[in-house]
């Protein structure tokens, strides 16, 4: 029968790569709404439509530090699950769960 630990280990490396992504995918969501915000400036659009695309580019910053704030911790929490199972260091999930950890902690820093 399988390590109990793989299973475990599958689910937080799924938790970190889901979360890694959902920051990138913010941040250039922010970028382009950005963007979208300054070109409509420029175009002297109706003040009510302005206002609406101002409140969408906040409401993509404010999800930036929140989803790195859970990336962070479950970071921390797959880096302690890979600890305890170094005698998996063979295993194909271990060592995706290795890739991913690497992943995350350029997008934590």
């Amino acid at each position: 029968m399988a390590d109990p630990r793989i299973k475990t280990l599958k689910i937080k490396t799924g938790v970190v790569k889901r979360l890694t992504k959902e920051k990138l995918m913010y941040i250039q969501e922010t970028e382009q709404q950005l963007e979208k915000v300054q070109k409509l400036k420029e175009a002297g659009i109706d003040e009510s439509t302005f206002k609406k695309q101002e409140e969408v580019l906040r409401e993509s910053q404010m999800m930036i530090p929140d989803t790195q704030r859970r990336l962070k911790a479950a970071f921390e929490d797959l880096k302690s699950v890979v600890a305890d199972c170094e005698e998996l260091k063979e295993e194909p999930d271990y060592l995706n769960a290795q890739k991913f950890l690497a992943e995350a902690e350029k997008e934590i820093n």
